[in-house]
């Protein structure tokens, strides 16, 4: 098969009904999906767990996700509105052949999304997305009577994806902590403030009311400003701030600064390390994780192993190598001996344990991480494949590489959709990053 035309690094996302994402589209998706398993075990009748977030148009794509499965035979079971880790572990628990996700994660509320889960949770082979897509539009022979799938609600969902996040930090350990959760009107919305009460912490709630209209409207993880103004006039000992499915997780320290995935990546693994957990003393993060992530974990005799950007790619190499703690800076981490995909609440729970576990705050926790200044630049070109081959630019990174010797970083990568070439620099210095990437995005833009 050629270039993908319809499946993203993050499934099918756009603006719901609009002239991509549309019912007729989540029928026939929904429908090939169902078919291709059948195909590949025709042992029993395919399963599928179908989660949504709350947004409006989720209601709507949910319909047709179920008639688009139970039209060629697959049973659904709807989980109704959980965050896509909570999917995702529906999944393997239930012994589904399917997980279907209708999120748009933190976009906001026009857009949405349908994301794939195959067996025991795990994100969808490329192999299998490329099969459902190749299969759009088809319809083979209808089943009818007996053979129509059939629709069941799975009423304690919520319950059994809480009970397995305690699990991993059980009820009482975190005593004594006082955190406030924003939960972006999202899919977290009752699932994080329930689990970090049965946790033992006292949860202030933040943005927990959804009504299909305001997920993720100036709120949640891409907008931290009322979270650290919240935490510190509830005196809280942290702020935590989930996207509209949570599968991220960022948080904010009790003087209301912000402390990223790169910060909470590097807490993690320490824990992890001294705990005997961290397989191969390992840290599996994105080739835009900040230089200083590198260096705070050199110093902590951690080995970090980088990929390029998207989770799909640090869970491929968490795989490949049995490691056990990635993500990304973006707050999307994964523990694979707890979650097959990155779960923010599970993130959240291990980062507030690490804090009781060592009494320790989470400025002290994150302060092992010296953040350089990061500047990143979009130069739009005419032919990004041009650039990678120039000579001049090329001559012109390693020039100012050389000049930030071990201090700096400079990274330059084109857009996998647009005609763009992404020019990152850290520095020790924002005025000398900001200069850097200028001199060298002036490069890059003489160069096509």
């Amino acid at each position: 098969m050629g270039e993908r035309r319809l499946f993203g690094t993050d499934g099918v996302r756009g603006l719901a009904n609009g002239e991509l994402l549309t019912p007729e589209l989540a029928v026939s998706l929904a429908g090939s999906a169902a078919r291709v398993l059948a195909e590949r075990d025709r042992t029993h009748r395919p399963v599928a767990v179908v989660g949504r977030d709350p947004r409006a148009s989720g209601e709507m794509l949910e319909a047709a996700v179920v008639a688009g499965l139970t039209g060629a035979g697959a049973d659904a079971v709807r989980v109704g509105v959980l965050p896509t880790p909570a999917v995702a572990f529906l999944v393997g628990a239930l012994g589904a052949d399917l997980g279907i996700m209708i999120s748009a994660s933190h976009n906001p509320m026009p857009d949405n999304g349908i994301k794939l889960f195959a067996t025991g949770g795990h994100k969808i082979p490329d192999a299998l997305e490329d099969a459902v897509e190749d299969g759009l539009g088809a319809h083979g022979v209808r089943p009818t009577g007996a053979a129509i799938g059939r629709v069941r609600d799975l009423d304690d969902a919520g319950s059994r994806y809480t009970a397995h996040l305690l699990t991993s930090t059980p009820a009482g350990s975190l005593a004594g902590l006082r955190v406030v959760v924003d939960c972006a009107h999202g899919a977290a919305s009752t699932a994080a403030p329930e689990v970090y009460r049965k946790a033992g912490a006292e949860v202030v709630a933040l943005h927990a009311d959804p009504d299909g209209l305001n997920i993720n409207d100036g709120v949640g993880s891409t907008h931290l400003g009322p979270l650290q103004v919240a935490v510190r006039e509830h005196g809280a000992d942290l702020g935590i701030a989930h996207d509209g499915d949570a599968d991220r997780c960022l948080a904010v320290d009790a003087a209301g600064a912000v402390v990223d995935g790169d910060q909470i990546m590097a807490v993690l693994a320490v824990a992890m390390r001294d705990a005997g957990e961290l397989g191969h003393d390992t840290l599996v993060t994105t080739v835009m994780s900040n230089l200083g992530l590198h260096l705070a974990m050199d110093a902590a005799g951690v080995t970090v192993r980088t990929t390029q950007v998207g989770d799909r790619y640090v869970l491929e190499e968490l795989r490949a190598g049995g490691f056990t703690l990635g993500g990304e800076q973006s707050g999307h981490l994964v523990l694979p001996r707890h979650s097959t995909t990155g779960d923010g609440l599970l993130t959240a729970l291990r980062l507030m344990a690490r804090m009781t576990g060592t009494g320790s705050s989470l400025a002290e926790l994150a302060g092992i991480v010296t953040l350089l200044p990061q500047v990143l630049q979009n130069v739009r070109v005419r032919d990004k494949a041009a650039v990678a081959e120039s000579a001049a630019v090329r001559a012109a990174v390693e020039a100012a590489q050389a000049q930030l010797g071990g201090t700096g970083r400079v990274l330059l990568r084109p857009s996998g959709t647009e005609q763009l070439v992404r020019v990152m620099v850290e520095a020790p210095t924002e005025e000398q990053a900001r200069a850097t990437a200028a001199s060298l995005a002036e490069v890059v833009a003489a160069a096509h």
